[in-house]
């Protein structure tokens, strides 16, 4: 008598086919069921339609777990299949149906893990696009501030030097507005031009400039060209300044140029606004095949300052201008009395961020 005849129908018809396909509903942890149900069967002697649950089980175990879980689950699936062969192949045909089923259990095993590898890819493809998106978002966060930066120097540099210079000349026009009223006008009318130049210097810095604008075209970015008209307007503002260029220009970029322009302003302005009267300054710039050296002096003396005022913006400024083209710019009194100012910018450097 077989196995099957001594035992119920029940347990044939209905729970262990149950068990076997409880591999289709439940997780992973719970689906080593399966394989003790198919054994169980194996020692009754019994053949079910549902051991194709077997095949399930692999498949999900390897595209759940990593090649250890993989390996060992169509070890069980393929000694099943062995033993399977053993007991139910006819006529002693072992090697047909055990090409069969070994194929089937490796087909299972290969399409799980496709399936894990196409998921981990995905989970990889994924993280890369988030970290992306961080990092652009990272380097946009970036450019607005140095954006804020450039526009702050440029807001403090063109400021701060055409208010000094009004002030100052503003002064000049009450003092002699009785005793020379032909300086007075001067001073006025530069006065005006100041505040214009001034207007015009924040619109483009601002990046507002309208093409209709008609100082665009009579005021250009200023340069190195552009500081002989600097130091006659503060020679007009009540500070005397000699310049010297030495070697040619031409090749130095815009950015450079309007670099040096505004470290000498900044430089002169402070020398306005922080020296007696009488103070005189020097400019000299040195151009050359790859650098172009700065340096603005002055021969009054300035006041001291507790250890804890503030530094304000402007040497800070500087040195930050400086530094686009690996200069250091070192600002402090002179042995012979005074103030200097000197840097040397590296034009092979590109100076990004240096207007």
């Amino acid at each position: 008598m077989r196995h099957r005849d001594r035992v119920p129908p029940l347990v044939w018809d209905s729970v262990l086919p149950a068990l076997l396909l409880l591999n289709v509903v439940t997780t992973y942890p719970a689906r080593e069921l399966p394989v003790a149900a198919a054994f169980v069967q194996w020692l009754a002697d019994v053949q079910l339609p549902a051991d194709i649950a077997l095949l399930v089980a692999l498949y999900t175990a390897a595209a759940h777990t990593g090649r250890r879980g993989t390996l060992l689950a169509a070890a069980v699936v393929e000694g099943g299949a062995v033993l399977a062969c053993l007991r139910w192949a006819q006529d002693g045909a072992f090697l047909t149906p055990f090409v069969a089923l070994s194929a089937t259990v490796v087909a299972a095993a290969v399409l799980g893990v496709n399936v894990r590898t196409g998921r981990a890819y995905l989970a990889a493809v994924q993280e890369r696009a988030e970290r992306l998106a961080l990092h652009q978002e990272q380097q946009a966060r970036l450019a607005v501030t140095e954006e804020r930066a450039r526009i702050t120097r440029e807001m403090h540099d063109i400021v701060t030097h055409n208010l000094s210079v009004m002030v100052a000349l503003t002064d000049a026009a009450v003092y002699a507005q009785h005793r020379s009223p032909d300086r007075a006008t001067a001073a006025m009318l530069q006065i005006s031009e100041t505040g214009r130049q001034a207007l015009t210097d924040m619109r483009r810095s601002l990046g507002v400039l309208r093409s209709d604008e008609p100082d665009a075209e009579r005021h250009p970015l200023p340069g190195i060209a552009q500081l002989e008209a600097l130091a006659d307007q503060m020679a007009a503002a009540g500070l005397p300044t000699g310049l010297e260029v030495r070697g040619g220009h031409a090749h130095v970029p815009a950015t450079a140029q309007l670099t040096v322009y505004r470290l000498v302003q900044e430089a002169l302005t402070n020398t306005l606004k922080h020296t007696p009267a009488g103070t005189c300054a020097t400019v000299l710039v040195e151009c050359s095949a790859g650098s172009v050296g700065v340096e603005v002096t002055d021969s009054g003396p300035r006041p001291a300052l507790p250890a804890a005022a503030p530094s304000g913006h402007g040497i800070p400024g500087m040195r930050e201008r400086a530094a686009a083209y690996e200069g250091t710019l070192r600002a402090g009194p002179l042995p012979s009395g005074g103030w200097g100012v000197r840097t040397r910018l590296l034009l092979n450097s590109g100076g990004t961020g240096a207007v």
